[in-house]
């Protein structure tokens, strides 16, 4: 009679064999080991490139003649799918881009909570890697130059000490809290996405 009394009690509905955290944690495995919930998000290109084209900064990373990697904050604007960063004939990113033009670039893209914006929030970012290429001012058409020197364009002395490196985009946009909400940013398997540079075909 005793042993029942114990086999009925250890076997009662609210004691089952499989706990519930049991449950979770078999699920959460499975999650782990599961390639459709691992997949980073699929982001559409033109969803990127619209990221893109509202920021204004970003880290460029060059590799320098002795194959060493540099990296450094730049300004640049976005046209026609290629982006756009002015600076001085003689500077450090201009030599290195016009040495080894494969670089990388990482924009960072500011989360805030609105009415509690003293909260730390890490950013949301867009990796991609692509072709550099340092040309003249004067061979950069007038919207490009307006946009990159605000007022300046016509000061053919101040053009004169400056040059302007294209950046063509390649492969695939990385990407990192973007095109999701803000609270899913706390799971990495969720906050990773990935877009094509290519726009998509109508």
């Amino acid at each position: 009679m005793v042993w029942a009394v114990v086999i009925l009690t250890r076997f009662k509905p609210e004691n089952p064999p499989h706990s519930e955290r049991q449950v979770h944690k078999i699920t959460d495995k499975f999650k782990e080991y599961s390639p459709e919930i691992n997949m980073p998000t699929q982001l559409k290109s033109k969803q990127v490139w619209k990221e893109l084209e509202k920021e204004l900064f970003a880290v460029l990373g060059v590799v320098t003649a002795k194959g060493e990697a540099r990296t450094v904050g730049i300004v640049y604007i976005v046209h026609e799918r290629k982006l756009y960063i002015a600076t001085g004939k003689d500077t450090w990113k201009a030599r290195h881009a016009q040495t080894n033009p494969n670089i990388s670039i990482t924009v960072p893209i500011a989360k805030r909570i609105p009415v509690m914006p003293w909260i730390k929030i890490p950013a949301a970012t867009i990796t991609f890697s692509g072709k550099a290429n340092v040309i003249k001012p004067e061979n950069v058409g007038d919207d490009v130059l307006r946009a990159l020197f605000r007022g300046l364009e016509t000061d053919k002395e101040k053009l004169a000490t400056m040059s302007v490196i294209e950046i063509e985009p390649m492969g695939d946009f990385i990407t990192y809290g973007v095109g999701i909400p803000l609270m899913e940013m706390r799971h990495p398997k969720k906050a990773r996405g990935r877009a094509p540079v290519a726009l998509e075909s109508k």
